[in-house]
């Protein structure tokens, strides 16, 4: 059972703020998804309104998962701060390799650093896999740790379980992710969740939607606005569409509900 609405009103944060009146739920405990953009019309005539798709995070991640498993972070969680977050999304180019070269790292700091990327290896993975098993789709996860980036992939029989519609389980996981690992260690460090090969087809099906953005944007010359994406899903976009100099694009909105303008460049 879902209780997913549709919200329309003149616009599409109106159709958000009213939708979660309705739903009597914060931003935070909400995915959206939007519809239609809506249009204003000329005179009041061809006026549109902005329709809007709202889905508790509670109908998509059974809440006794989250509250049982997720307990022990509950701590760091209340303790993140915008800091933690702007961390999280650092673009993924910023994590290279040589971004480490040039420090002077003595051998007891290189020590700690490995020592506390096990310790987060370690506690994240038996992490996600207790709210796997929890939520009814019991996995292994395996770890690939470097000291500028952790992977953490889940191998399940029930892996639809743990995408969810569009990926938004699997991101979801992703940030419960970060927020562990970050609990030990303060420096940079890319985190990604993974279920099969699916960031790989999802990576696809972004470049088949930049592909697709960028047609319709030429063809009609007004612009698209794409459903709200995590940040690096708009960032794999907009790097497909920079290559193109005739299209320009912008994200607008408000994290999580952050999206992607495409328009012709001026």
């Amino acid at each position: 059972m879902t209780n997913t609405i549709k919200v329309s009103d003149v616009s599409v944060e109106k159709a958000i703020q009213k939708g979660l009146r309705q739903l009597g739920l914060p931003q935070d405990q909400v995915f959206v998804e939007v519809i239609s953009e809506g249009k204003k019309g000329l005179f009041g005539f061809g006026q549109k309104n902005a329709e809007v798709e709202l889905t508790p995070v509670a109908t998509m991640v059974s809440e006794e998962a989250v509250e049982e498993v997720v307990e022990p972070a509950v701590e760091a969680v209340e303790e993140t701060t915008v800091e933690t977050v702007e961390t999280v999304e650092v673009p993924e180019e910023d994590f290279e390799d040589d971004d480490f070269e040039d420090e002077e790292v003595g051998e007891a700091d290189y020590e700690e650093t490995v020592d506390q990327l096990e310790e987060a290896a370690r506690v994240t993975k038996e992490y996600l896999e207790g709210i796997a098993k929890t939520y009814g789709a019991e996995a292994t996860v395996t770890v690939e740790a470097r000291r500028d980036r952790m992977t953490f992939v889940f191998d399940t029989d029930k892996q639809g379980l743990l995408i969810g519609k569009h990926g938004k389980i699997l991101n979801a996981l992703q940030v419960l992710a970060q927020v562990s690992v970050h609990r030990f260690i303060k420096g940079r460090i890319s985190v990604q969740v993974d279920v099969g090969d699916y960031r790989a087809r999802r990576s696809e099906t972004l470049q088949q939607i930049a592909e697709r953005t960028a047609r319709k944007v030429l063809k009609t010359k007004q612009p698209v606005y794409l459903e709200p994406l995590p940040a690096y899903e708009r960032k794999q976009i907009h790097a497909a569409l920079s290559k193109n100099k005739r299209i320009s694009t912008h994200s607008e909105g408000k994290e999580p509900h952050r999206y992607l303008v495409v328009e012709i460049a001026e």
